[in-house]
């Protein structure tokens, strides 16, 4: 069982940077793929990015490209989401996730295991 906590989440304006982390429990987290999502306000959750479990594979969704980038370090079974030029957009709930098969999924119901979310709020 994999128990995922993340942070880093706040509010800053439009334009900065935030970087979220997302801490594993558990001995396995080197074999697992993670991932990161979203949810604004009244809209369904959605996918932002996603990190094989060696790192040598990474996808983004295209809203997000170039802005931000994933990366995981499995000595502290962390992985992270540095958010740069941020906007309003942005805004919303992140949550990371595991997947226990080591992929880079896009796809929600391939993470067995989610975290709690942690709010990002960008203003205008």
């Amino acid at each position: 069982q994999v128990q995922l906590v993340e942070s880093g989440g706040g509010l800053v304006q439009a334009g900065g940077s935030l970087r979220l982390s997302c801490a594993a429990s558990g001995r396995t987290f080197s074999s697992y793929g993670m991932g990161w999502f979203r949810q604004a306000p009244g809209k369904e959750r959605e996918f932002v990015s996603a990190i094989i479990w060696s790192g040598n594979a990474i996808y983004y969704a295209d809203s997000v490209k170039g802005r931000f980038l994933i990366s995981r370090d499995n000595a502290k079974n962390t992985v992270y989401l540095q958010m740069n030029s941020l906007t309003p957009e942005d805004t919303a709930v992140y949550y990371c996730a595991a997947n226990p098969r080591g992929g880079a999924a896009t796809a929600e119901n391939q993470y067995d295991h989610w975290g709690q979310g942690t709010q990002v709020t960008v203003s205008s």
